[in-house]
């Protein structure tokens, strides 16, 4: 008895996504796994003398340092796979971009559809950059006191 896969946008939005998930997670890797070497090797040192554990070294001396210098990267990252989310329409995916083209075969007005995809992720892009912007101010602050 033979199985046959029925292939469905939502099988292509499934695998669209778990392929940008993928990218986006060795990025994010080798962001974390540079922003953890940024950090001075003394304070590990300094944490152990202190009889810190090396968990708790981690967490309340390693991962702070560490997170100033991750954040700008990580929220890099996160704008370009919202960016990237349209590359999911080119594999047959059901995204913005894609809904967009619907309405274009439908009235054949290719030019307000994508006018608003555009204005949509101009203000995604926005929003995300300025809590990010935020979020390096509130550090930022941390370091002055």
């Amino acid at each position: 008895m033979s199985m046959v896969i029925f292939a469905s946008s939502r099988n292509f939005t499934m695998v669209g996504a778990l392929a940008l998930g993928i990218n986006s997670g060795a990025y994010v890797s080798e962001i974390i796994r540079g922003g953890l070497m940024a950090v001075d090797p003394g304070q590990m040192e300094a944490g152990r003398s202190l009889g810190l554990n090396y968990m708790t070294t981690m967490f309340e001396i390693i991962i702070p340092q560490a997170i100033r210098s991750i954040l700008p990267s990580l929220g890099n990252e996160f704008i370009m796979l919202l960016k990237d989310s349209s590359l999911i329409t080119v594999i047959g995916g059901k995204e913005l971009l894609y809904a967009a083209q619907g309405i274009m075969n439908r009235t054949y007005e290719a030019m307000f559809p994508l006018l608003g995809v555009a204005a949509v992720y101009l203000v995604l892009v926005m929003l995300f950059s300025a809590l990010l912007a935020k979020f390096e101010r509130r550090l930022a602050q941390s370091d002055r006191r």
